[in-house]
């Protein structure tokens, strides 16, 4: 259970850096360009998106959809957390002072990218048949077909 959540906050972890290097990467190099800045933003958040689909992908060949569905949904959850309430420190701003609009674009957009990342990785796992089920499916018909088959005496 403990390296359960060691897992978890390290990819939370994660999921944060990219977000402080996005910020300081629009703190020091794009001051006054708007543009860039969402730009900048954009791809912070495809490639958190990207991050999780990789990780469903190699997570769902090993073990069930409902052992590591969680996990990555909280971790994605304590990265967004910590990318919306810490996060604009690290650009030397508050949580909130871009008004509502903007914090609540975040979460939307996170959330967004996050949900699609994951469904990605899971999608082209099961489509290759290299998912848990798919995987388990595959080798209980192996063995039905290997098994002879049974005389029935009456």
């Amino acid at each position: 259970m403990r390296q359960r959540w060691v897992s978890i906050a390290v990819l939370a972890a994660a999921l944060f850096a990219i977000n402080v290097v996005a910020r300081l990467v629009i703190r020091f190099a794009f001051t006054d360009d708007s543009d860039a800045e969402s730009r900048v933003s954009i791809g912070m958040f495809a490639v958190i998106g990207i991050v999780l689909a990789t990780l469903a992908f190699r997570r769902c060949q090993r073990v069930p959809l409902a052992t590591w569905l969680p996990d990555l949904a909280a971790a994605a959850g304590l990265g967004m957390l910590l990318t919306i309430l810490i996060g604009p420190f690290a650009s030397g701003d508050y949580p909130f002072s871009g008004g509502a609009g903007n914090f609540f674009s975040q979460i939307w957009l996170y959330a967004g990218f996050s949900i699609v990342g994951t469904l990605l990785g899971y999608w082209i796992a099961t489509t290759l048949g290299r998912d848990y089920r798919s995987r388990s499916l595959k080798a209980y018909s192996q063995r039905q077909v290997s098994k002879p088959r049974r005389i029935v005496r009456r």
